[in-house]
């Protein structure tokens, strides 16, 4: 597992707590953003891909 990968894994665990506290706080915009971290963390893990790269791609949908 590179660094890459790792920070992917950690974006979903974080990108899981903002939206389970969007959810108890009525924080729809931190909900979301919790949802984006996770997908992100995901994509990041699973082809090791920096932070940069998946931003542009995500971008670019």
């Amino acid at each position: 597992m590179n660094s890459d990968q790792f920070e992917g894994k950690w974006k979903q665990i974080k990108g899981e707590f903002k939206k389970k506290y969007g959810k108890i706080t009525d924080d729809e915009y931190t909900e979301a953003e919790g949802s984006f971290d996770k997908l992100a963390g995901k994509v990041q893990e699973r082809y090791g891909k920096s932070k940069e790269d998946l931003k542009k791609e995500i971008d670019s949908w």
